[in-house]
């Protein structure tokens, strides 16, 4: 199984923002970011799961840690609700960033996902390469 560790930063929220990803097989490792103009710090932290997960689409199995409660939340507690309340939360308003969540959903359609919460700025060596990786693209972007 492969595993797979993300993050996302933003300068100012909105702002400059940055998403990365790490994955490993345990023998290699690839590391991807990027980041946008104007955006929010969840935004970025949605990105950097969705292109992890496009990225490692021959894989029916995954391992993601993310410091990022709100995406793991979304996709193991939220997301069920979402979609039979027609993307709308609890308190019957849009739910914010959907695109993000719809293209999420989609693309963990075939792929079986275990959710690790890390605690960021931790130590945690994967989690802060990934924060650094973010770091760099939003200021990249600035």
């Amino acid at each position: 199984m492969i595993k797979i560790w993300t993050d996302g930063s933003c300068l100012g929220n909105p702002g400059p923002g940055g998403w990365a990803f790490l994955a490993t097989d345990g023998k290699n490792i690839a590391e991807r970011s990027g980041g946008e103009k104007n955006t929010t710090n969840n935004r970025m932290e949605l990105m950097a799961v969705l292109n992890a997960v496009r990225a490692a689409h021959r894989h029916n199995e995954i391992e993601i840690h993310t410091d990022s409660q709100y995406v793991k939340n979304g996709m193991t507690q939220w997301m069920k609700n979402w979609k039979r309340n027609n993307w709308r939360t609890s308190d019957k308003k849009p739910v914010k960033n959907q695109d993000l969540w719809m293209a999420l959903d989609t693309a963990t359609e075939q792929v079986k996902i275990h959710w690790v919460w890390v605690r960021g700025h931790n130590g945690e060596e994967f989690n802060e390469r990934c924060d650094e990786l973010a770091r760099t693209a939003a200021e990249k972007i600035k």
